[in-house]
């Protein structure tokens, strides 16, 4: 834990070394007054799974394998997908987040849920009460999970120390600021706040087109 607080200390430091910095990009990028600039993360549809589930769909004692590291420490993108089924459609090679988590959870899109036939909610990571049904295939197997899908609610991750420095607590929501074309006041965004974490918000696909955002460009936090 140690190694991995302290990799976040590191990304997190790089991270606010870039934007003191400034970009040269010809992206607008908001006026730095001394407010908390988050770097945006855009997450597509994914399936953390559980060690069971895990073993039931790739084989018995199977493990993902690493493709690439994600910004939050100790997390990666796995080479396995798998296919999701609902009462409609199917959506075909579905990202696995790892590591191994003690409860599958799929995090799909609002239009995600019209292709599949499904109404997710909209919550936090790990707050599965209530969530939708899914049908989950892999090449050895297939498992139906009587709840486990949702839509993520949008987070801003952020180290202890630096949301004390802003007077942010962990479970607050704020509202951000955008700009560009489709410049615009997101609300509503929870603040997680761990000392294991990379300062990034997280907003999915279609939060990211309304707003006219890409993976880092920045947004200002609002009170």
């Amino acid at each position: 834990m140690n190694e991995i607080n302290s990799q976040a200390q590191q990304i997190t430091q790089q991270i606010m070394a870039e934007l003191a910095k400034g970009s040269s990009s010809s992206e607008p990028q908001l006026e730095n007054s001394g407010a908390l600039m988050v770097p945006v993360g855009i997450s597509n549809r994914h399936v953390h799974l559980s060690r069971e589930d895990m073993d039931i769909l790739f084989g018995y004692g199977s493990s993902l394998t690493r493709m690439k590291a994600v910004k939050q420490p100790g997390q990666f993108a796995a080479e396995e997908t798998v296919t999701i089924k609902g009462p409609k459609k199917e959506i075909k090679n579905v990202r696995i987040l790892g590591p191994l988590r003690s409860e599958t959870q799929i995090e799909i899109s609002v239009a995600d849920g019209f292709v599949l036939g499904v109404k997710a909610p909209i919550k936090m990571s790990g707050d599965l009460a209530g969530s939708c049904p899914i049908e989950i295939v892999g090449p050895k197997g297939r498992v139906t999970k009587d709840c486990g899908v949702i839509v993520a609610w949008r987070h801003i991750h952020i180290p202890c120390d630096m949301a004390a420095q802003y007077g942010l607590t962990d479970g607050q929501e704020v509202s951000v600021q955008t700009e560009g074309h489709r410049a615009g006041i997101m609300q509503r965004v929870a603040v997680r706040a761990t000392q294991a974490s990379v300062l990034e918000i997280h907003v999915d696909v279609e939060e990211a087109n309304a707003y006219g955002l890409s993976n880092g460009s920045l947004v200002k936090v609002i009170r």
